[in-house]
């Protein structure tokens, strides 16, 4: 024992800084056992995509074989061409790209504009605003095909594009999730700081809101283009073989007496392709915008 030690009470001794159990600070790096279930949940995800591929590589008459085919055939290309001439693909795929593009973008700056509102600003009404925009959810989509066919009538839009956009420019669930976010994601102070500085309104969202919510902003764009590419329940009462989404395009595919799977599976190929590159092209922008949002939360 040191002469330190002795002539200093308890209170005043230097304590020793104890160490965290596996080191505080260092990046913890995942075990075996992780790798292994992230490898069977990514088979057992690619699974259907694998089994729509070889479906679409082999003829009708081999799939109704037992067993089915577990690999890849030599009518990939032919079956391709095909679902392509007989739906006319080419058309639809530009018509879905301006429906789910336009009703993206839309969505996506409406929704942050009304989930700014009802998070940040103060104005009468707005919780039974916000109450009646949650209770819309609830109501089922079905209910509003034959008005909204009607009024689509009235306006003189049947089987135009307009008629699938118009109704998704704007969604209860879009400005519900954005409101939750810009809710912690946004201090106060940040916009009372802006309009000390002299910030208009306009300026405010654009240097303010649109920074804090971009995380949010990119993974509602990619649920919403998905949702809009996918839709099949409106867009085939609103429109026609002559002017087609994928989707409506894909239903004629499966129309005859005797229709070829094989044919079907290549076109469902070709309508989830769009989807895949759209990930793969921005999939790293959406999840590093979301660790960015995480790291500044």
């Amino acid at each position: 024992m040191t002469t330190t030690e002795l002539t200093l009470p308890k209170t005043a001794r230097p304590r020793r800084r104890r160490r965290m159990p596996g080191g505080a600070g260092k990046q913890s790096h995942a075990g075996p056992v992780t790798y292994v279930v992230l490898t069977v949940f990514a088979l057992v995800s690619l699974a259907p995509l694998v089994w729509t591929a070889v479906a679409a590589s082999r003829t009708d008459r081999r799939l109704a074989q037992t067993p089915p085919p577990l690999w890849f055939g030599g009518n990939l290309f032919r079956n391709l061409e095909t679902a392509w001439d007989q739906a006319g693909l080419g058309t639809a795929m530009v018509n879905s790209v301006l429906v789910a593009g336009t009703i993206t973008v839309s969505t996506v700056l409406f929704a942050t504009l009304a989930g700014f509102a009802f998070a940040k600003l103060r104005f009468r009404f707005s919780g039974l605003l916000l109450l009646l925009t949650i209770g819309t959810m609830m109501i089922p989509p079905q209910l509003a095909v034959v008005p909204l066919y009607l009024w689509m009538s009235d306006l003189g839009w049947s089987n135009q594009l307009q008629t699938v956009i118009l109704p998704s420019l704007v969604t209860a669930f879009g400005t519900f999730f954005m409101r939750q976010y810009l809710l912690q994601a946004l201090p106060t102070e940040l916009i009372e700081a802006a309009r000390v500085d002299g910030a208009s309104s306009l300026r405010v969202v654009w240097h303010v809101v649109f920074p804090a919510a971009r995380p949010a902003m990119a993974v509602l764009g990619l649920l919403t283009f998905v949702f809009a590419w996918n839709d099949f329940l409106w867009p085939i009462i609103a429109l026609n073989q002559q002017n087609p989404t994928v989707q409506v395009a894909l239903n004629s595919l499966g129309t005859g007496y005797v229709p070829d799977q094989a044919v079907i599976m290549a076109g469902a190929l070709l309508g989830t392709l769009p989807l895949l590159f759209a990930f793969l092209l921005f999939g790293r922008q959406i999840v590093g915008g979301i660790m960015q949002g995480a790291i500044k939360g």
